[in-house]
């Protein structure tokens, strides 16, 4: 389907919370955990469990992820991202099957979230998707076209569904249950984990040291707004580096954004590895020398990842992401559990070896924007290395040109990609103001490839929120 951009929705409003994802099912769970009494932590989570159920291509607790919490006037960083096997070889870096698959890090991740924030407990916080795994879901536009079109999709998980049509994955009830019901030992240990370990290359001992860590994050003050994301081994740098490279431009242009994105991204792939110290990239002077530089348009172009918000009453607020990498990410299931495993291994590729028992560059990155102590609101765009480019353009678009969550996310983007700058449909007609001289250019009216995001934002009292029209959900408040 071609997208034709035409005058889109207005925000969605909230008096006092809202849910943003990429699935309907994953919002309404969201809100109605909210309803229960729970908090934006317990919130997010029900919304990423439900998105494992009805988007099983991009997400599961076979992946990894990444979340910032914004909870007592300040921002709290979750990195659980997964580690290759401790005694893998260096190479082949594998882009998919047995030997692509790192540790899953997400069923960790929610559990610490819920540790340290949350109200209700995991297993309260994942029952709906135990429900909704048992009585199925009806696939989304989105889901249902991602399915049909990817080459990894197990044959265990049965055909892709059509638009509409209902749909349950064989095991997933059952591992649900167990995961709520035992928490993280129930996946890292027993009969799980040596389902995991026989159809993949990991360890026991990789799966028993699983820890998700709080890490500082890295901040940017860009025109007015401090813009948080996750340090290394995400390539939240990149989008932090982009932004101040604009800001360092001058005004904002089209033509600049391009620059800064790709700048940014060379010194990213140069400079994000596994515990990484990167806060030289957003040093004033560095900023200020390294935007007079001549960029090279190198991106690359993956992902099979989903992205969520939530704002709760009290002010908590959520920014949460999570990935199987590429869509169904390794092509293995775990046999009797609908678990599919993640192809993350596939990044070391940018470091040219696997590394045993580190991370590789991690594609996904969570955002938030705040003002000092004051919450402006949680933000994130999904789709592999395009994740950070398409940040620079979100927040451009909300700070320099006023536009609200949901015209920003409806706006057309551009993707640097193979050495040439993609432009969105939308944008084909301003195509020389947006491409730097003698660049080559893709007028590319694939949607899919410029990913999908969320957002909520927090003006003078209100809550608005958008969703991204390339996905399947949207955003509502109550």
């Amino acid at each position: 389907m071609r997208f034709r951009f035409s005058p889109g929705r207005g925000p969605a409003v909230g008096a006092s919370r809202m849910v943003a994802t990429s699935q309907p099912t994953a919002t309404l769970a969201g809100l109605a955990v909210l309803g229960k009494g729970g908090n934006a932590v317990d919130a997010a989570i029900a919304a990423a469990a439900c998105l494992w159920v009805a988007e099983p291509m991009s997400t599961g607790i076979g992946g990894d992820g990444f979340a910032l919490v914004f909870a007592g006037g300040a921002v709290h960083a979750l990195d659980a991202g997964g580690a290759a096997p401790a005694s893998a070889p260096a190479r082949p870096v594998a882009t998919e099957g047995a030997r692509s698959v790192v540790v899953p890090a997400v069923l960790a991740g929610w559990a610490e979230l819920s540790r340290r924030f949350g109200r209700l407990g995991l297993d309260a916080c994942l029952a709906p998707a135990v429900d909704l795994a048992t009585r199925g879901v009806a696939a989304g536009y989105h889901c249902a076209t991602a399915w049909a079109a990817s080459s990894r999709a197990p044959a265990g998980l049965g055909r892709a569904p059509r638009v509409g049509e209902v749909f349950t994955i064989p095991g997933l009830a059952g591992t649900l249950r167990a995961v709520a019901e035992g928490g993280p030992p129930a996946l890292y240990g027993g009969r799980i984990a040596e389902a995991i370990v026989a159809a993949s290359w990991l360890e026991p001992g990789d799966l028993a040291a699983v820890a998700p860590r709080w890490v500082p994050p890295l901040q940017l003050r860009y025109r007015g707004v401090d813009v948080v994301e996750l340090p290394p081994p995400t390539q939240g740098v990149a989008a932090l580096e982009a932004l101040g490279l604009l800001e360092a431009l001058g005004p904002a242009r089209p033509d600049r954004l391009v620059r800064a994105v790709a700048l940014a991204l060379e010194d990213a792939r140069a400079a994000v590895r596994d515990g990484a110290e990167v806060a030289g990239l957003l040093e004033p002077g560095y900023l200020a020398e390294r935007a007079q530089a001549t960029p090279r348009l190198r991106g690359e172009l993956a992902g099979g990842t989903v992205y969520l918000c939530t704002l709760d009453g009290d002010g908590m607020a959520v920014s949460l992401i999570q990935s199987l990498y590429d869509g169904f990410g390794s092509g293995v299931l775990v046999p009797g559990t609908g678990i599919v495993l993640n192809d993350r291994a596939a990044c070391f590729a940018v470091q040219g070896a696997v590394e045993g028992g580190r991370r590789p560059y991690h594609t996904t990155i969570p955002g938030m924007l705040v003002d000092g102590d004051r919450l402006v609101g949680p933000f994130g765009v999904m789709g592999g290395f395009l994740q950070a480019q398409a940040h620079a353009q979100l927040v451009s678009a909300v700070v320099d040109d006023g536009l609200d969550p949901q015209a920003a996310l409806d706006r057309p983007r551009f993707r640097l990609e193979d050495g040439a700058v993609h432009l969105e449909e939308g944008l084909w007609e301003a195509a020389p103001s947006y491409v730097p001289a003698g660049a080559a250019v893709v007028l590319d009216d694939h949607r899919a490839g410029f990913g999908g995001g969320q957002m909520i934002q927090v003006v003078d009292g209100r809550i608005l929120g958008g969703s991204d029209p390339r996905k399947d959900g949207f955003a509502a408040g109550d």
